[in-house]
């Protein structure tokens, strides 16, 4: 896990890190967890601010960030390559260990935006996975816009630029956040 002289990065859950050390989690795993834990909680923060009549629960997007990729300790390789295997491992490692299907759901649909029964809380949590460092993906941000259009009542194109300007100044702290996650090992 992270130290105290580390950045000022919020804590993971300790739940969470209880699992971590459990699971003898990569330290890099572990880094990318926090930091995209970090950045779901600026994103719930600024969704209440922007929309507080918007319901979601905020409990589940952090809990949904801090183990979206706890998959990886089945598939370190996932660690630093592309794959998929450790989406629905993850959401099975997460049965397994007693945390509820309601939560466990996160490690398996963070990739998958669009799929059925997708809620605004699968939205912050694959958009935090993305703009922890600074990758916008267009299409995963409207389905965001619409929910705020929806539940404010604005113009679509006020929420997007709202949005967009957040997202701009979440994604200006990606390398202090990269260089982070790059200065911990793959291997535990």
């Amino acid at each position: 896990m992270l130290g105290p002289t580390d950045p000022s990065l919020i804590p993971l859950p300790p739940a969470v890190v209880d699992l971590l050390r459990l699971l003898a989690a990569p330290p890099r795993l572990a880094a990318h967890l926090r930091a995209v834990h970090d950045v779901a909680l600026r994103l719930a923060d600024w969704t209440q601010l922007r929309a507080p009549g918007l319901a979601f629960d905020r409990a589940a997007v952090l809990f949904g960030a801090a183990t979206h990729d706890i998959g990886k300790t089945e598939h370190p390789d996932e660690l630093s390559g592309p794959g998929s295997r450790h989406e629905e491992a993850g959401r099975e490692l997460l049965l397994a260990h007693g945390f509820d299907a309601g939560l466990a759901r996160y490690a398996g649909t963070h990739a998958a935006w669009t799929a059925p029964g997708t809620t605004l809380e699968d939205l912050l949590v694959s958009t935090a996975d993305k703009v922890w460092k600074n990758k916008r993906v267009p299409d995963l941000e409207d389905l965001v816009v619409t929910e705020l259009a929806l539940a404010t009542g604005r113009p679509r194109w006020e929420e997007f630029l709202a949005l967009d300007e957040e997202l701009e100044r979440i994604g200006d702290g990606a390398e202090r956040r990269l260089a982070l996650q790059a200065s911990f090992p793959v291997h535990p």
